[in-house]
């Protein structure tokens, strides 16, 4: 299935690059770029924060994959602590 493959290339590229996925909240086909936009949130300095005691910080990223299921490009779009209410969820 090729959602679970563009899942799975977003969730090994984080790993590796940025920070453990928390979750994937979103994959989007892009009609004019032949691609997909994925949004995906990944637990930030988790051992930052768990030395001073605080909570986690979540941040929100969107990422731009190919027609091959490779990442193109992503970029932070917020930062939240986890225990924040969800603005979206709310609507």
């Amino acid at each position: 299935m090729e959602i679970k493959e563009i899942m799975q290339n977003v969730t090994d590229f984080f790993k590796e690059h940025v920070a453990p996925p928390h979750k994937i909240t979103s994959v989007e086909a892009m009609e004019e770029k032949e691609g997909w936009k994925v949004t995906i949130e990944v637990i930030e300095e988790k051992e930052y924060m768990k030395k001073y005691a605080k909570d986690e910080m979540i941040g929100t990223y969107e990422v731009l994959i190919n027609q091959d299921k490779e990442v193109t490009s992503f970029k932070r779009l917020d930062v939240r602590f986890r225990s924040a209410v969800d603005v979206e969820s709310r609507r």
